[in-house]
């Protein structure tokens, strides 16, 4: 059996990320009812929204379902009360070290599951006592590693490099995308951009029309100096090229970046000053569909990949 569904007890090792203004319980359930794993994206919420959407989320499903904390959120300890108080099984984490945190949620019986950009991370991690990884590479969108390690590249590396089971991220927007993940070692995906562009994705319409809009180089990694994130170019992000040109510091960056830069494009949907976070593989994205027709799309192509390649190695 599968590692990551037998770690999480699903069906299929697809797994819905957790994205900030994108990932609400009906996304998240829908995706859980389905054989996958869906994800509560607790980013961008209020400890008592996070509880709504936690409740909301048992009652439309009776399958396992996650919730990602970013480790650097102000309230993480009223999420993680809240986490605990709800027997969520299972809990991804991000943007920080999982060391203190992981042995609080294990001893609750809750599996712990934290996103790395890197083997060193992806080593770090396991030591912490992490039951899996998510490899990321520099392809996704929203916050991404420093260095720029692409997925192909970096999912052999902590496959290697690990024993705890490895789920493959950034660039993953098809079934096909899942077979090549899975063919370079990884036990499972995550996927995100594909699912922002979904009915049940908490993100603005005018957000998602953009994606379907989006083409090849139209997204880019940048400020670094803060939190490397991936978005798409705009008005915004002309801003910061601008900053960068006249070799703004730090301090000036943060002020072009201000406060809820990424609610006013993802969730208010101001496509020219809001920072539009998504993934590359966005111009693979041609419309938006339901959590259901996108998860059924992902199985049905890849197993026809699948079929495909060992058609075609057999003459190899």
């Amino acid at each position: 059996m599968n590692r990551i569904c037998k770690l999480f007890d699903i069906e299929k090792p697809i797994i819905q990320a957790g994205m900030i203004w994108c990932s609400p319980w009906q996304l998240a359930s829908a995706v859980s009812n389905k054989g996958g794993l869906g994800i509560i994206g607790s980013g961008s919420m209020y400890p008592e929204v996070l509880e709504e959407h936690v409740v909301k989320c048992k009652q439309a499903t009776d399958k396992p379902f996650a919730v990602n904390i970013p480790l650097l959120y102000p309230n993480i300890e009223e999420h993680v009360n809240t986490i605990i108080k709800h027997k969520v099984p299972v809990v991804f984490t991000s943007a920080g070290s999982p060391k203190k945190l992981t042995p609080i949620l294990k001893d609750a019986g809750i599996k712990v599951v934290h996103v790395v950009s890197s083997t060193v991370f992806a080593q770090k991690s396991e030591a912490a006592g992490v039951d899996a990884v998510v490899a990321e590479g520099f392809e996704a969108g929203g916050h991404n590693g420093r260095d720029e390690t692409t997925t192909m590249c970096l999912i052999p590396n902590v496959v290697k490099a690990v024993d705890i089971p490895v789920i493959a991220a950034g660039g993953i927007g098809s079934g096909r995308g899942m077979l090549a993940a899975m063919a370079l070692g990884a036990d499972a995906v995550q996927v995100g951009s594909r699912f922002a562009a979904s009915v049940e994705s908490s993100a603005h319409e005018n957000f998602k029309n953009k994606i379907v809009e989006s083409r090849e180089g139209d997204t880019i990694l940048t400020l670094k100096e803060l939190a490397p994130v991936r978005l798409i170019k705009n008005s915004f992000y002309e801003s910061v090229k601008n900053a960068y040109a006249r070799c703004a510091n730090v301090d000036e960056l943060k002020e072009i970046l201000g406060r809820a830069r990424a609610k006013k494009g993802m969730f208010e949907g101001d496509l020219e000053e809001g920072e539009l976070e998504i993934g590359q593989v966005s111009s693979q994205i041609n419309e938006v569909k339901s959590a259901g027709e996108i998860f059924d799309d992902f199985v049905k192509e890849y197993h026809e990949a699948r079929t495909e390649l060992l058609s075609e190695s057999a003459n190899f």
